[in-house]
């Protein structure tokens, strides 16, 4: 499977983040459409099909990540 750079990871768990401290759930239709849009782009980027799947993939990912992480380990 093809991989994102991970610049591209950095810029799009920034952005979906920032628009998920905002709570951009309960914003304009605009806002939430570009979360969506940034949930399918993450999903895509890592090879994953749920969002928080995608955002643990992409941190695991980004510059100065671990590689002993347990990130990925769930309990």
């Amino acid at each position: 499977m093809l991989m994102a750079h991970p610049a591209v990871h950095t810029e799009l768990v920034a952005q979906y983040d920032a628009l998920r401290v905002l709570n951009a759930e309960q914003s304009s239709p605009a806002v939430r459409q570009r979360m969506d849009d940034l949930a399918y782009t993450l999903c895509t980027a890592t090879g994953t099909a749920d969002v928080d799947a995608a955002l643990v993939a992409a941190r695991h990912r980004l510059p100065g990540a671990r590689p002993e992480d347990d990130s990925l380990v769930t309990d």
